[in-house]
């Protein structure tokens, strides 16, 4: 979820380690999905585990298929019944070096892209265009992939942990005495550097370049007032960024024409130089994984009506995917019965809000009626319209539209301490179930899930 966008909670490699070619491809609908989701996600912390250990040897992809399915093939079947086991490997997956934040340095969010594509097509879903996973689009970012380096009072300062180069940073190599501007804020004019005291580092993404250099730095990194400085800062501003939405569909047995979908944003905020990034656990790699293990579920069970996912790339931009696939629909957009749209669900406690609710009563009775029969979280709270998320353009669009978010819980957010090891996913099994029965009430059926 964008910073700018954020709802208020009150608890709140070694080159070529992954290659397309090296996933197990299995055919739509095959029983062994899940177990390709598995090897899958083995396959890449093998890989990347290895490289850092032998740096110099050569693994043969046979030879590491034999030693994973060795290593798997005993948890294969438990795991397929296990809703959170699926979630949490799912979310350990995304959140390694080798997908770097799934954003603008290292190829981040294309691998993320290609990933979660293969995924839909192991499940079973087709695309949603007949003919690819991937919707692709641009747009212009500021990125930092090389130097990042910031030393104050003569203390080199840790990226992402002592400090973070607000989005618009332009890169500067300089050394020099700080100015007081006030209290928290110290600037030397002649090179534009300005250092700002926070007391939470949160960081964001800027399509433009600043003719500054804004230097963020957490007030328990220094003993005393700013007074000196010398850093090297390298950023790039890629005019034209190459992203994709990644959307699938399972067609309904019964009313193919009528869609239910189900969203979540894949990207998140990458890395800040060549050796710090977001690992965005919570933010969305949570969301994402409730919607694989949908997919996956749906994927073996078609519906009466169409069930259609999509993985937005360009939310943290400011819901830039989102608003591009309303533009540019891959199916009509009054097709569409409901979206339900999840972002930050890696917590839950407290249970959930969910946006829209007053906009949409009659569907908002029916998830707290599966919620209370199910006994299923703890609370349901309503909120009113809001452009947080990728729920907001199809709502102006006329699409109906529930965003729902986790509350209690961890409170990290868009900065490094936002890991999959740190995050709880208590609710996740809960939010799978609520999500089928609310999807079941729209179309007028029942299970026994």
């Amino acid at each position: 979820m964008g910073a700018g966008n954020k709802p208020h909670i009150e608890a709140e490699e070694s080159n070529a380690v992954l290659k397309n070619e090296t996933y197990i491809k299995v055919k739509p609908g095959y029983k062994l999905s899940g177990f390709c989701f598995l090897f899958n996600s083995a396959f890449i912390t093998f890989q990347f585990f290895t490289s850092l250990v032998f740096p110099t040897f050569t693994f043969h992809k046979k030879s590491m298929r034999r030693i994973l399915v060795v290593l798997l093939i005993t948890n294969a079947s438990t795991a397929l019944a296990q809703d959170f086991s699926f979630g949490r490997r799912m979310v350990d997956t995304l959140t390694t070096p080798y997908f770097w934040g799934r954003g603008y340095t290292n190829d981040g969010m294309k691998k993320a892209a290609d990933f979660l594509a293969d995924q839909f097509k192991s499940y079973g879903l087709e695309p949603m265009n007949g003919k690819s996973y991937l919707q692709p689009f641009s747009y212009p970012v500021n990125t930092f992939p090389g130097k990042m380096e910031v030393t104050i009072n003569d203390k080199d300062l840790v990226p992402g942990k002592d400090f973070i180069v607000s989005p618009e940073t332009k890169g500067v190599k300089a050394s020099g005495d700080l100015d007081k501007l006030d209290s928290i804020q110290f600037i030397n004019r002649k090179e534009m550097v300005v250092i700002k005291m926070q007391d939470k580092l949160t960081w964001d993404i800027s399509p433009e370049v600043a003719t500054y250099s804004l230097i963020l730095v957490d007030k328990k990194a220094l003993n005393k007032a700013p007074q000196s400085f010398k850093v090297n800062i390298d950023n790039k501003l890629v005019k034209n960024f190459k992203a994709a939405n990644i959307c699938g569909l399972v067609k309904g047995t019964v009313k193919p024409d009528s869609v239910i979908f189900i969203t979540a944003h894949y990207d998140h905020l990458g890395g800040m130089g060549a050796d710090t990034y977001f690992p965005g656990a919570n933010d969305n790699a949570s969301g994402v994984s409730l919607l694989l293990n949908l997919a996956h579920y749906y994927g073996q069970h078609p519906q009466k009506y169409s069930i259609a996912f999509i993985c937005f790339a360009g939310e943290e931009a400011g819901l830039i995917g989102s608003k591009y696939f309303t533009e540019n629909p891959l199916l009509p957009l009054k097709n569409i019965r409901f979206l339900t749209n999840t972002d930050l669900a890696g917590t839950g406690e407290e249970g959930i809000t969910v946006v829209n609710a007053s906009e949409f009563p009659k569907e908002f009775a029916m998830m707290n009626a599966v919620n209370d029969e199910k006994k299923l979280l703890v609370k349901i709270n309503p909120r009113g319209k809001a452009a947080n998320s990728d729920h907001y353009f199809f709502t102006e669009k006329g699409v109906p539209s529930f965003f729902f978010y986790t509350l209690g819980g961890i409170k990290a957010y868009h900065d490094v301490f936002d890991k999959a090891a740190t995050l709880p996913l208590n609710e996740h099994e809960h939010l799978f179930k609520l999500i089928v029965g609310f999807n079941e009430k729209l179309m007028g059926s029942t299970t026994s899930l």
